[in-house]
């Protein structure tokens, strides 16, 4: 069903979820190389958080929402890859709450049979971190020992799981009980509750004191200083994030002390750049869904005007898996 309008959750000023208005507002016109989508499902995520606070700039009013899944309605005349009634998902493309958006044609993908519109908004972002972080950040060898914070996650989660079918031992933070039966439950091999006990020594403790290859880290501000400790020489630091805040000013000669380190800080669109590298990420991750070998934990479906609410229950970090929108 189309209609020239549609229902939206925009920002007018930065601030609390309290800031996130349900507007009415015109459906959007494809313009050239783009396709007009019914949005079936929209993912909730951290990104989407910074964007309300102001913490990543935006020009007001603002649609929050940077994932989704649903059906082509149209698609402007240039566009040959897609037609009305292609299901397709899509990522870091601007203004996904909503019941219609616009993407370019180019950052589209197929959603395969035995894939749903839930499943493919809840595993396109967050799958396709976990793949680029373990398959091209850091290469993942089988026998690795790799360190995963924030396991019980909708990314930690899905990066438990991939981690495991490529052959690595797997330990993660958790804050609660019921955090470490979900990370248990994905296939972690070590789960260290970071609430209760030094992970850094902790990590020491269970690979001998040798430390690790890699850790992925998406937390940030609590956590940099002790992960940087749970390294091996020549280790990995892959931080992918900031949920508890932006890590201080560092000093890159300390690498060199702490035995010759790498530190990185890679973002999910410089690894789906390329049209090639888009579909093979999309694909292996939605394989893995239809196939079963991956399992989405869906935590929470809410309504689209109850974003705010979904917005609240993220930052709370009591959630675990993943959170959508449907319009």
């Amino acid at each position: 069903m189309y209609s020239d309008a549609m229902q939206a959750i925009q920002i007018h000023t930065t601030g609390s979820a309290d800031v996130l208005t349900l507007t009415d507002l015109p459906t959007p016109t494809p313009g050239p190389g783009e396709a007009l989508i019914r949005i079936e499902a929209s993912g909730v995520n951290f990104i989407d958080t910074y964007f309300r606070e102001g913490r990543y700039p935006a020009k007001l009013p603002y649609i929050l929402g940077q994932e989704a899944a649903g059906t082509i309605v149209s698609v402007a005349p240039d566009v040959t890859s897609f037609k009305p009634g292609d299901r397709v998902a899509w990522c870091l493309i601007p203004g996904t709450y909503a019941q219609f958006a616009v993407a370019p044609a180019a950052r589209l993908v197929a959603i395969p049979e035995g894939v749903t519109a839930q499943q493919a908004a809840a595993a396109i972002l967050q799958g396709m971190t976990a793949h680029y972080l373990l398959h091209s950040a850091y290469t993942v060898q089988p026998g690795d020992e790799i360190l995963i914070h924030a396991g019980a996650g909708g990314t930690g989660l899905l990066f438990i799981q991939m981690a495991k079918a490529l052959g690595a031992r797997v330990f993660t933070t958790v804050s609660t009980e019921e955090k470490a039966t979900l990370a248990r439950a994905a296939g972690a091999d070590e789960i260290i509750f970071y609430t209760k006990e030094d992970f850094a020594a902790k990590v020491k403790s269970l690979t001998g004191n040798k430390g690790l290859p890699v850790v992925y880290d998406s937390v940030g501000k609590t956590t940099f200083e002790q992960s940087l400790q749970c390294l091996r020489p020549r280790g990995y630091m892959v931080l992918f994030g900031g949920s508890s805040g932006a890590v201080p000013s560092f000093d890159l000669i300390r690498l060199s002390v702490m035995g010759s380190l790498f530190i990185t800080r890679p973002t999910l669109k410089d690894y789906i750049a390329t049209r090639a590298d888009l579909e093979h990420r999309a694909k292996d991750v939605f394989d893995a869904v239809a196939n079963g070998s991956l399992r989405l934990r869906i935590e929470h479906v809410y309504p689209l005007a109850d974003a705010a609410q979904a917005h609240r229950d993220l930052e709370s970090r009591r959630t675990t898996g993943k959170l959508l929108l449907i319009p």
